[in-house]
């Protein structure tokens, strides 16, 4: 479901940004509003796992998430959508770090790598949602009534996911005492939140910024710009349902390093691209690349011997997460002064960081 949210508001972005009338750099503004949004939800996050419990949130911020997502679609004006993309941005993330910590505890429950598979997921609703938004922009259907409808569909799995029961843990945390307000990773946690934060910004890249990479900068119809996005979630789902079996066998370390190198070598063939295809294929190789790095780094904070378990979520989801949201403005306004061709080549060179980085995923007790 919450794949569903970015899949649909990613296949929309361009007939949200002419809603709008901005320029990249004016739009990318908006996009930090909700990226500001999810800044501020992560440390407030954080606290209320180790108080309330990651599931009950989980419940919680699920709804909330639907009907600030319906409000971005309604929004008649500028300053309604700024306020729904906020809003949006606030229940999004603080939604993505209770959903990882109730993750955490299903995967200490059973004794085996699962959230690679949740993960996987999430790009399933993303790579179907996008993949229907390019149907409904073919169909003529108006943004109000895209994400309308969504809100409408969704509704009756909310009522049974909210059914779903889950023993309460009798201490949320890990370790160490309760989150604070404000959570800082520390030693080994500060490498493992730089690499989320090369891959989500990675990610948060492609969802925002590939369509109007291709209508700006290489001059595809509207209509077939959402395939990148979709492509490279069908790259994600694939790593990513099979990502557990292989990180169970060869270890978090050695598959972080190859999947950076093989995300750093998807974005060079974007970038680099001399087709249509060429720029999918791109896509998909940096979909296979990235795809466990997130997932891997939050069981990594989950299992954090030194910081509870809402502290280290929300300590690494400040730096992963603020990339996803915070990033894409950044590369809005690289595209504005450049090209979005230069904003795709920053976030292939920040991808080299990653296999430096990947040693710090294995736990030192």
């Amino acid at each position: 479901m919450c794949g569903t949210f970015i899949g649909m508001w990613a296949s929309r972005i361009p007939q949200i940004k002419d809603f709008t009338g901005l320029d990249e750099s004016g739009f990318g503004i908006l996009l930090l509003v909700m990226a500001c949004g999810a800044l501020v939800a992560f440390p407030l996050t954080g606290m209320l796992i180790d108080r309330m419990g990651a599931a009950p949130m989980t419940k919680l911020l699920a709804a909330a998430n639907v009907a600030t997502f319906v409000l971005i679609g309604i929004a008649p004006n500028v300053p309604v959508l700024t306020i729904a993309l906020f809003l949006a941005g606030f229940s999004f993330g603080a939604l993505d770090i209770c959903m990882n910590g109730w993750g955490a505890e299903v995967e200490k429950a059973i004794g085996r790598p699962i959230m690679s598979s949740y993960h996987g997921l999430y790009s399933l609703g993303g790579g179907a949602a996008a993949q229907a938004g390019g149907f409904a922009i073919e169909a003529g259907m108006s943004v109000a009534m895209h994400f309308t409808l969504w809100g409408v569909l969704v509704a009756p799995f909310l009522i049974w996911f909210w059914r779903q029961p889950w023993p309460q843990p009798e201490q949320a945390t890990s370790g160490g005492s309760k989150a604070p307000l404000f959570a800082l990773p520390k030693g080994a946690l500060v490498l493992v939140g730089l690499m989320a934060l090369v891959a989500a910004l990675g990610e948060g890249a492609v969802t925002d910024w590939a369509a109007l990479y291709q209508i700006d900068d290489l001059g595809y119809s509207v209509a077939i710009a959402p395939t990148a996005f979709t492509v490279f979630s069908v790259a994600m789902v694939i790593m990513r349902l099979s990502g557990d079996r292989i990180i169970a066998r060869y270890g978090p370390v050695p598959v972080a390093r190859v999947s950076g190198v093989v995300a750093f070598a998807g974005g060079l063939l974007l970038v680099t691209g001399w087709n249509i295809w060429a720029v999918w294929a791109g896509c998909f190789v940096m979909g296979l690349g990235y795809a466990v790095l997130f997932p891997l780094a939050m069981s990594r904070a989950a299992s954090d011997p030194h910081m509870s378990r809402g502290a280290a979520l929300a300590a690494v989801a400040t730096l992963g997460y603020g990339a996803f949201l915070l990033g894409p403005p950044i590369l809005g306004f690289i595209g504005d002064l450049l090209s979005l061709r230069a904003s795709f080549v920053t976030v292939a060179v920040l991808t080299m960081a990653i296999p430096f980085l990947a040693g710090a995923l294995k736990v030192r007790t």
